[in-house]
């Protein structure tokens, strides 16, 4: 099997489109509100840079997964649409992902990054606890996120 590489893309990418569309395809059955439209997928201009970027995961050049980061304010960043293909999880695929998208944070200067998911998606809840993401209160108005958590991209948080 090929090794996968992250690497960073245009949002606006025709992999990235493709990336954005099969997550949502897939996250949409956890969506009890329905809030996220097939509109969502075309939806990028928060990851272009400067403060924002997409990452997308690729073996043999085929597209297993993609995250991308937004600005929230200018010391808080968030991570969205962060996905591994089915055939490509229990690899540490999400792992290597996940870094790749707090590096990319911190690049953008971002001293907190924040993420909000689905009580269904456990696997995703036991990668971001694993991780240092600490559960917080709710920070936005997604009616499908029943779990908000924020981690400090910095040496610590300030006292």
């Amino acid at each position: 099997m090929d090794e996968v590489s992250f690497e960073t893309v245009d949002p606006r990418d025709p992999d990235a489109h493709v990336a954005r569309r099969r997550y949502l395809s897939e996250v949409s059955v956890y969506l009890v509100h329905g809030t996220v439209s097939s509109d969502a997928v075309d939806d990028v201009d928060d990851f272009i840079e400067p403060r924002g970027g997409f990452v997308l995961g690729r073996r043999g050049g085929v597209v297993v997964g993609c995250g991308g980061v937004r600005p929230l304010d200018a010391e808080v960043g968030e991570i969205k649409r962060m996905w591994i293909e089915a055939g490509s999880r229990g690899r540490g695929l999400g792992a290597r992902l996940l870094r790749s998208l707090e590096d990319l944070a911190r690049d953008r200067q971002y001293e907190r990054i924040r993420l909000d998911t689905n009580r269904a998606l456990v696997q995703a809840i036991h990668l971001y606890e694993t991780h240092g993401y600490r559960q917080i209160s709710r920070y936005n108005d997604n009616p499908d996120a029943t779990h908000f958590y924020e981690k400090w991209l910095t040496d610590a948080p300030p006292d």
